[in-house]
């Protein structure tokens, strides 16, 4: 049969003459056969590995019967809520409904059920009753064990315990999907297949649970907030395939959850094997009349090179999830499918990406990692860069170069963000000038976060002055190449760490900048990061020291406002904020301030006034 999607519906199954898949996957998103969609790549991983499997994307799960279209499966239900958290797709930082779902065809909001891996199960559990459920993706791996819940603003359990499944997978997931479906095909029953690492179970039988360490129980996680960070900070320093212990967490009715080290990091045969399978590329054609799905649009000339990060910010879940360990594709691998970009119809010219999580991060930081895994206690890059670190862009050019050669292609950008800290520690700049002169259209993204020394240390952050020398050489190149190019620099409001006068800093750092940023990312508590631990228990689980956490919605509002000073409808919130932190210098007619006083009774034109460039 000539390549094409995997089967969607009744009528796929029956036209390739399958009886009963081996698998049922159950997806929150769109089906995109697309290898920036985790179900594409496990799907057909599976299928390379001889295994059949049907997808069911985003059920109606109101009517059981969408679950069941193509029968019980031979093997397992496999369960995904999405690229993203539900949570996250759903809600804004104020907890407001967004209106557009990227991963929804026609970018239509509400086809997915908050919470959606915990009600995808359930409706399966509703109908098959012993059938094996599998879960994996973000959202279950983010939620593998207790965790604090933004949106309930409380400690939830294990999503495996309220999803009904038998196991979780966390993490990458190709080394976890394959033993398990192996064990399954087997014989094995699922409720004995609990040694297989990068996944999650759950057993009665405490004598059973060897090797662990035994995590804060359940009840006092939830009724003591420094329990609760304790408890994370050990899931934390166990995140390593090489380290990383087996721990287990106790629950009410003597019921247990264990979590398996994590999966191995892949070889890069292995990372070229998977990207080499025969994707479609695109989003399933049925949802064409719906307006296709948004989302491709961001990676559909994109390349994947890189997986995992060691850049260690605390507001981010990779090290959770992806891990430390940095792996990466061969350039084979990467020009073969960079062709296939070059040969598609509606390919312009332009590779839009070549990175990961962090797209100059090639490697592991440095030459024991990959055999003894990473320093528990210890950053890479925080506060400094270890002595031991590998800054090397050398591999990341010659694989920049060879793209830029390709008959066919005009220009190859790096989006997906670099490392200014990284960049700074190699001792060469042959990086930043290849940066500047092929790599930037007019504008290059980075993220410094804030500008205050304390509230970086929260965030994991290096200090200011890193940020200022970056700008200062990235100034002095594009000048040497004759080049007007600009820095965007994103920044992040009311993180742990943060109060009035840490913003009123940072506002004072755009005012002298003379500019004003466009976007502007108010800290989101997101599952299972340092940051949402110390905006809920009030400490840094690292030390166990008080954090100053500013959750009042006004205040939040304040700081927000702050960053977007010049923003005429932020006049009152500015000024609040202004008198709050003790800084009415800055409100006058001084190139200083920040805004202009107001009489009685006028409104827009001083507003507008104090827009302008100072």
């Amino acid at each position: 049969m000539e390549h094409d999607f995997l089967p969607i519906c009744r009528a796929d199954m029956e036209r390739r003459g399958i009886v009963q898949f081996d698998f049922v996957y159950v997806i929150g998103d769109a089906y995109v056969d697309h290898p920036s969609f985790g179900h594409a790549i496990i799907s057909r991983l599976l299928e390379a590995h001889g295994y059949t499997v049907g997808i069911i994307s985003q059920p109606d799960w109101k009517e059981k019967s969408s679950i069941a279209i193509y029968g019980e499966p031979r093997l397992a239900f496999l369960i995904s809520g999405g690229n993203m958290d539900s949570m996250v797709n759903h809600y804004s930082v104020s907890k407001r409904k967004r209106e557009k779902d990227a991963f929804t065809p026609g970018g239509v909001m509400g086809k997915r059920p908050d919470y959606a891996a915990i009600v995808y199960g359930n409706l399966i559990r509703q109908t098959y009753k012993k059938t094996p459920i599998l879960l994996g993706g973000v959202e279950a791996s983010l939620r593998r064990l207790a965790h604090y819940d933004y949106w309930s603003n409380k400690i939830k359990r294990s999503i495996l315990l309220d999803s009904g499944a038998d196991i979780l997978m966390y993490g990458m997931g190709e080394h976890s999907i394959l033993a398990l479906a192996e064990a399954l095909d087997s014989g094995l029953a699922a409720e004995d297949i609990t040694f297989v690492d990068g996944t999650v179970y759950r057993t009665r039988k405490k004598e059973d649970i060897y090797d662990a360490v035994f995590l804060p129980d359940f009840e006092t996680v939830k009724k003591d907030k420094a329990s609760y960070a304790r408890s994370f900070y050990l899931q934390y320093c166990n995140t390593d395939p090489f380290s990383g212990k087996r721990l287990a967490e106790e629950y009410p009715n003597q019921v247990f959850v264990v979590q398996n080290p994590p999966a191995k990091p892949l070889s890069q045969q292995e990372m070229d094997d998977i990207y080499a399978l025969p994707y479609m590329r695109s989003y399933h054609p049925s949802y064409e009349a719906s307006g296709g799905v948004p989302a491709i649009s961001e990676v559909k000339f994109s390349l994947t090179s890189s997986r995992g990060c060691f850049g260690g910010c605390n507001f981010c879940a990779l090290t959770f999830h992806q891990g430390r360990i940095v792996q990466s594709r061969s350039h084979g691998s990467m020009v073969e499918e960079a062709k296939i970009l070059i040969n598609d119809k509606e390919f312009k010219g332009y590779i839009h990406d070549v990175g990961g999580p962090t797209a100059n991060f090639r490697f592991p930081a440095c030459e024991k990692q990959l055999a003894k895994g990473v320093c528990i206690h210890r950053q890479c890059l925080f506060p400094e860069p270890c002595r031991h670190l590998k800054a090397d862009h050398k591999d990341y050019l010659s694989l920049l170069q060879k793209l830029r050669k390709l008959p066919g292609v005009k220009k190859v950008f790096i989006r997906s963000g670099i490392r200014f800290d990284y960049l700074l520690a190699d001792s060469s700049r042959t990086f930043l000038k290849e940066l500047c002169q092929y790599h930037v259209s007019g504008q290059l993204k980075v993220a410094p976060e804030h500008i205050s020394d304390q509230v970086l240390a929260c965030m994991g952050k290096p200090k200011a002055a890193v940020y200022h020398r970056f700008v200062r050489e990235y100034e002095a190149m594009n000048k040497k190449l004759g080049r007007k190019q600009y820095l965007v620099p994103y920044l992040m409001s009311s993180h742990p760490g943060s109060a009035l006068q840490e913003a009123v800093k940072l506002a004072e750092f755009l005012r002298d900048l003379g500019c004003m940023p466009e976007q502007v990312q108010d800290f989101y508590p997101t599952p299972s990061t340092i940051s949402t631990c110390m905006y809920y228990t009030g400490v840094d689980p690292r030390t166990m020291q008080p954090v100053y956490v500013a959750r009042n919605p006004h205040e939040k509002a304040m700081q927000r406002a702050l960053i977007q000073y010049r923003d005429p409808k932020n006049y009152e919130l500015v000024k609040e904020a202004l008198i709050k932190a003790g800084r009415r210098d800055l409100i006058g007619f001084d190139k200083k301030c920040l805004i202009k006083p107001r009489k009685k009774g006028t409104g827009g034109n001083h507003a507008k006034l104090s827009n302008r460039k100072q």
